[in-house]
């Protein structure tokens, strides 16, 4: 079905032609599921977007051949290209909502995209439309094909891109991270419809994640990638069960296991990861020591109901009323990590925000060490809570001023606390850091945008920990981060947490980096905890039937494969 043969990729600059990709072969049959892998820069994304027709300018195709059947990709005019992308070669992307069009109903974008490769009416586009919604498992599809993107989740949200994807039967399908955001019940359900529509309609995927259980779970064959050129490749359970290649095994290293917690997370290449000084990093650490509030905190939730208004129905009706947290008790315990798990719209975040201050309780009371905390308006952004409770966010790209250079975006909270008055010294301790959490103290030059993924997220706990707390909420942390990197962030935060006796709300739909991050767990299901304990207990031997399910569709590496690496 597709065929890549010698694939070399270039983006000129300034300073000469740089290399993105390098002498690449890969090739997938009708119905096969190949699987790309690798760290972050690999090539990955890049390698599927020359196959599509969709490299990014000024990058060029240096030398190579790529083929769809026997159509030569490369010998393709602008139009002919612009054809066969949707009808023969479709792509789902990583964020569905910015897939999809905001302003038009899910009807709209179908019917549009049906009718772009075929010539039939509205009403026989609208028909394979709601077939199409019901084949991929929108249940009331005749209904909900009328819905705007917002009024679906995000696992439905995908399911409407594989939906748009397919709708033209095209021949390869190149799936770019699908289930990257998505908690595990719905990246299970996104995988297996994955898998039964390479099994029934003869489509050949290539998917590209960083999920390496998800890899081991569906695909048939794998390719594993670092810096633009190919380390392994084979069948999965090969190369994944039996890998020759010392950064393939370097890699399964990192994947964090379901089934036993281990003391530290293996990251490929540790002794060249970034390193500063001994001195500066000190000199952040004994800053940080000195606080007059360095002892550890915990955090007791009695209660907690929040409630949000929804529109009216009716001038005459009161309005809807929805529950996101509904009488949620929970301790974390000083100088300990309490793991927050469940689906997507269960209220981890809507509950994070509420300890933050950034939504106030309906009822319930917190307490923060020995204070109880206000709700409301009487919890403004100059209560001490403000400092002591700090938030590293998903995505650390739009928590970071893309206009601010990384000094004045760790100086801020120097500034705004009091702690530094002078600007040299601001700037001093903000490098000393960032050596502290394993970046040159020379990056405070830099825009976020200069930085992988994994050095923002870095730069993201710097910021945290500058404003001294004592509690820190990581909310899906490592989620966007693959293995390598998830692996780097992990270890940090456990190395943090254990010298400063920080108690951390870890947040994450990967129950397995839970188990090895958590000394307690609340397992949390339409605003309602279903299940709490500690780790090791509710990993071993969970009571309820929900905690049960979301450990089964954990994807992991099969345990033979674990210890074959």
């Amino acid at each position: 079905m597709l065929a890549i043969k010698d694939l070399c990729i270039k983006f000129p600059s300034r300073f000469g032609d740089f290399t993105a990709i390098e002498d690449v072969d890969m090739t997938i049959k009708p119905g096969e599921i190949h699987g790309l892998v690798g760290e972050s820069g690999a090539g990955k994304s890049t390698v599927g977007a020359a196959v599509i027709g969709l490299l990014a300018a000024p990058g060029y195709i240096a030398k190579g051949d790529l083929s769809l059947g026997d159509t030569d990709l490369r010998k393709l005019t602008p139009a002919q290209a612009h054809a066969l992308r949707g009808d023969r070669i479709s792509m789902i992307f990583q964020d569905p909502q910015t897939s999809l069009n905001p302003l038009m109903t899910i009807e709209d974008q179908l019917i549009e995209t049906i009718q772009a490769h075929a010539d039939v009416s509205d009403t026989e586009a609208r028909a394979r439309a709601v077939d199409l919604l019901e084949e991929i498992g929108i249940k009331n599809a005749a209904q909900r094909i009328k819905s705007y993107p917002h009024q679906f989740s995000g696992g439905m949200r995908q399911r409407v891109v594989i939906a748009l994807a397919i709708c033209t039967d095209p021949e390869l399908i190149i799936a770019d991270e699908p289930t990257t955001a998505l908690d595990v019940a719905v990246q299970s359900q996104v995988l297996d419809l994955i898998r039964r529509l390479a099994k029934d309609r003869q489509i050949a995927f290539m998917l590209i994640t960083h999920d390496i259980g998800g890899i081991a779970q569906i695909a048939d064959r794998v390719t594993v990638m670092r810096q633009g050129r190919v380390m392994e490749t084979g069948e999965t359970r090969q190369v994944l069960g039996a890998p020759t290649h010392p950064y393939t095994r370097a890699l399964l290293d990192a994947v964090p296991p379901l089934d036993r917690r281990i003391a530290r997370f293996r990251v490929p290449d540790e002794s060249s990861s970034a390193t500063a000084t001994a001195t500066k990093g000190n000199q952040a650490e004994t800053w940080l020591l000195a606080g007059e509030k360095h002892a550890p905190m915990g955090l007791s939730l009695d209660q907690i109901t929040v409630q949000f208004q929804g529109a009216r129905s009716a001038l005459w009706r009161k309005p809807e009323v929805f529950r996101a947290l509904d009488e949620v008790s929970l301790d974390v315990r000083p100088g300990t990590i309490l793991g927050l798990v469940g689906e997507s719209g269960s209220g981890k975040s809507t509950l994070a925000k509420t300890i933050t201050g950034l939504i106030a309780p309906t009822s319930g009371t917190m307490t923060l060490g020995d204070e109880t905390l206000p709700g409301g308006k009487a919890r403004n952004r100059h209560h001490p809570s403000r400092q002591l409770i700090q938030m590293v966010f998903q995505d650390p790209y739009s928590s970071l001023n893309s206009r601010h250079k990384i000094g004045a975006i760790l100086a801020e909270p120097l500034w705004f606390y009091g702690f530094v008055q002078d600007q040299k010294e601001r700037q001093e301790l903000a490098a000393a850091m960032l050596a502290l959490v394993g970046m040159q103290p020379d990056a405070i030059d830099k825009y976020p945008h200069q930085f992988s993924g994994g050095q923002r997220q870095r730069i993201a706990v710097a910021r945290a920990l500058l404003a001294r707390p004592r509690f820190l909420i990581c909310d899906e942390p490592t989620s966007a981060l693959d293995v390598s990197i998830q692996a780097e962030i992990l270890n940090l935060l456990k190395d943090l947490q254990s010298k400063f006796g920080l108690s951390i709300l870890f947040i994450s739909h990967n129950l397995a980096v839970v188990r090895q991050m958590a000394d307690d767990v609340v397992v949390l299901r339409n605003g309602i905890i279903e299940e709490s304990g500690a780790s090791e207990e509710l990993f071993e031997r969970p009571t309820v039937d929900y905690t049960k399910t979301l450990l089964s569709q954990t994807p992991v590496l099969p345990a033979q494969w674990q210890s074959a690496t």
